[in-house]
């Protein structure tokens, strides 16, 4: 009886203590959670078929991701989707930071509240030279006009972001309190625990993403969200395909690997998971969740954006 005693006493103090201690594990919305343990990082493929021949690439295929490891992570959490132009324009709006070059060119920063203002001849030459209408505005009314081009910046509100350099896109994730994924972070909520080749498996399936083949999609690309068959095994959405990813990394090489490399330690930045506006014909090597690319912080692409990530507290 006392042992029993005892033993009740001790849980009484004890499992109040273990409960305030225990870290957060519901992911903020919009971000899942990554469970700490270890995952397969990099590859040790080869190109014994001559692709970087074939496909006229600069860069030789997979050199960069060797070699083959397990990396153990920490648990963290991960943006579910891709950051959205509305999402950055709230960014942009609340601390006046520059809009992507893009926006002044499509009509996006144009306020409602200017396009209602605006007379008639106005909002068509905005409809037709800047949103770019297909319809002939000559023929449309005021209502008609701001209805169209409602409908429009509505659609382009749930884009990726895209146009943006690195720091703009790490000005952005600490603006929410957040953090660009590092590549590890990245390549594991992509692969899975198993090393996938792909976000959904091992079987290439361009339709299970938006790589550019996607002829429906104006500038080539989708809206978030839009591939549900591209999800990783973490629930992550388009970590293949739609717009390239910023990741927080210098382009570094692995440790272990020897492969001269021109471009390591130049201070250019990782860039992940393939965009949609590579071309003609999706080639299925650059969505490949190991694949690294890099670019200097400072550029901007069309078809580059990111997501963020975020430590468990």
């Amino acid at each position: 009886m006392q042992l029993l005693m005892r033993l009740i006493i001790t849980l009484t103090f004890v499992a109040p203590l273990l409960s305030c201690t225990a870290p957060e594990r519901t992911p903020p919305p919009d971000m899942v959670l990554v469970q700490e343990g270890e995952f397969t990082m990099g590859s040790d493929k080869v190109d014994t078929e001559g692709l970087q021949q074939r496909y006229g690439l600069v860069k030789p295929l997979y050199v960069d991701e060797h070699p083959q490891q397990r990396v153990r992570l920490n648990s963290f959490f991960i943006d579910r989707y891709e950051v959205s132009n509305e999402q950055y324009k709230e960014f942009t709006r609340a601390t006046k930071y520059q809009e992507p070059f893009e926006w002044s060119q499509n009509g996006y920063n144009l306020a409602a509240e200017r396009l209602e203002k605006s007379d008639i001849d106005a909002l068509r030459w905005i409809a037709s030279d800047y949103f770019k209408l297909d319809v002939d505005t000559r023929r449309l009314d005021k209502a008609a006009l701001l209805d169209l081009m409602t409908q429009k910046r509505q659609f382009r509100d749930r884009l990726p972001v895209a146009g943006v350099m690195w720091a703009d896109a790490d000005a952005y994730c600490r603006w929410k309190h957040k953090r660009l994924p590092s590549e590890a972070e990245w390549e594991k909520a992509a692969r899975g625990k198993d090393g996938n080749e792909f976000p959904w498996g091992n079987t290439w399936n361009p339709d299970a993403i938006n790589s550019g083949d996607n002829t429906q999609w104006e500038d080539g690309i989708a809206p978030v969200g839009t591939y549900p068959n591209s999800k990783s095994p973490y629930g992550v959405y388009d970590m293949a395909g739609n717009v390239w990813e910023w990741v927080a990394d210098d382009y570094q090489p692995y440790p272990g690997n020897p492969a001269p490399n021109a471009e390591f330690g130049t201070g250019k930045k990782v860039l992940r998971g393939g965009g949609g506006g590579i071309g003609h014909y999706a080639i299925s090597q650059f969505f490949r969740s190991a694949a690294r690319q890099s670019n200097d912080p400072r550029a901007t692409g069309a078809d580059v954006g990111f997501r963020c990530a975020q430590d468990i507290r």
